[in-house]
């Protein structure tokens, strides 16, 4: 490490806003994304006074780059960044140096972290350890589970749901998740797709222009199951309280940040599943998914990749709970698919009307028939009539 100063950046990443301090001796800190940046910079300072917002070193860039290619899920290897260790015990350096050894996809359990430091009835100190953990990420404490292969706790902000968010990231790396298409994470080019549009409509493209480059992002899925599920327990709640509500769901079951499988939804209790905080609508279309899961009703994510969107509807539409809007940002959000807009939505009929100077959202019709300019890249104007309503908030 050639920095001879202490500095801090903050610096964006696929999960949000992260921050890094270094010192002479390497990385003396790393934030996941707190509630607001000042938070982060607060943690920052606490773990090393006197630090300044600067331009990293080299050495800290690398790291930066790195551990962004990480929490996009690209393959990345974080084992080797240099950390500023002086102010933390000798019984959590060694704690954190058995925890650099577990590779992305894999985990280990505070309990098999305690053997492997010889210090076998250790696994609450390795557990606390963990706890004050101030290299997120580079000393991956969430790959350290609790007996069992339940999620155990973790430290930084959003607790276990990030945890298992991490966990999914890297599982998709180990299981070789699917590489991105030449578009990005798209199977088309979202460059062309947007001057079409922009060459179809000018009312659109007034809005193209405001709003910037396409940054629209694809959340990959393992399973059908585990995207509906999701899709189930987020229905009709804040962003934050369903990903709270569905970590609580995960972490009843053994390799939590895997997902339940339609197996264990079925055997698992009512009480069990409500006691996450499960409404008894959620609870009964959960477990109509599960059942049409397993008796092969539904399509396999292979089988999907290969039909047709309305197909897609009408097949996944038949489970208790299940809309026609959800299915569409399954498709748009899952899939990547360029051609839905899902006239439904109140978010696009308010951004068709911004974006037409119309006092009121459009008919269903009305929308429709617009829409047929923007085929078949439907998708990419339906994101930019959300982003129209988010630039009229802010204005």
């Amino acid at each position: 490490m050639t920095a001879t100063a202490h500095g801090f950046l903050l610096f964006d990443t696929a999960i949000g806003r992260c921050g890094i301090a270094w010192g002479e001796r390497g990385v003396a800190a790393l934030r996941l994304p707190e509630a607001r940046e000042p938070e982060t910079r607060a943690h920052l300072l606490q773990r090393l006074p006197g630090a300044r917002a600067a331009a990293p070193p080299p050495e800290v860039q690398r790291a930066v780059d790195a551990i962004v290619a990480l929490l996009r899920g690209e393959a990345s290897d974080l084992s080797a960044i240099a950390l500023d260790m002086d102010r933390v015990p000798p019984f959590h350096r060694r704690v954190y140096e058995v925890a650099r050894t577990i590779p992305p996809g894999a985990t280990l359990t505070y309990g098999e972290v305690a053997a492997r430091l010889g210090a076998v009835g250790s696994a609450r100190a390795v557990g606390q350890a963990l706890g004050r953990n101030p290299f997120a990420i580079i000393v991956p404490c969430h790959r350290v589970l609790a007996a069992g292969g339940k999620a155990g706790g973790f430290s930084a902000n959003g607790g276990v749901t990030t945890k298992l968010r991490l966990l999914a990231i890297e599982s998709g790396q180990a299981r070789g998740a699917p590489k991105a298409a030449p578009g990005g994470d798209f199977g088309f080019d979202p460059g062309a797709a947007v001057e079409l549009l922009r060459t179809s409509d000018a009312a659109l493209a007034r809005v193209i222009d405001a709003v910037g480059p396409f940054a629209m992002r694809i959340d990959r899925t393992s399973s059908l199951f585990l995207a509906l599920a999701e899709s189930i327990v987020y229905q009709q709640l804040t962003g934050k309280a369903a990903a709270t509500i569905f970590a609580r769901v995960r972490a009843l079951f053994p390799r939590a940040h895997e997902g339940p499988t339609p197996a264990q939804v079925l055997r698992a209790s009512d009480e069990k599943l409500r006691g996450a905080g499960l409404s008894q609508a959620k609870l009964l279309a959960l477990r109509d998914l599960a059942q049409k899961t397993e008796d092969g009703e539904l399509p396999t994510l292979a089988e999907v990749h290969g039909m047709e969107d309305e197909a897609i509807i009408e097949r996944l539409t038949r489970v208790r709970g299940i809309g026609r809007w959800t299915v569409e940002m399954l498709l748009m959000f899952r899939l990547g698919r360029p051609d839905v807009l899902p006239v439904d939505d109140y978010g696009i009929r308010k951004g068709f009307a911004i974006a037409f100077k119309r006092p009121e959202p459009p008919a269903r019709a009305d929308l429709e028939k617009r829409g047929a300019r923007w085929k078949p890249y439907r998708t990419v104007a339906s994101w930019y009539l959300w982003r129209a309503v988010d630039l009229a908030r802010s204005g």
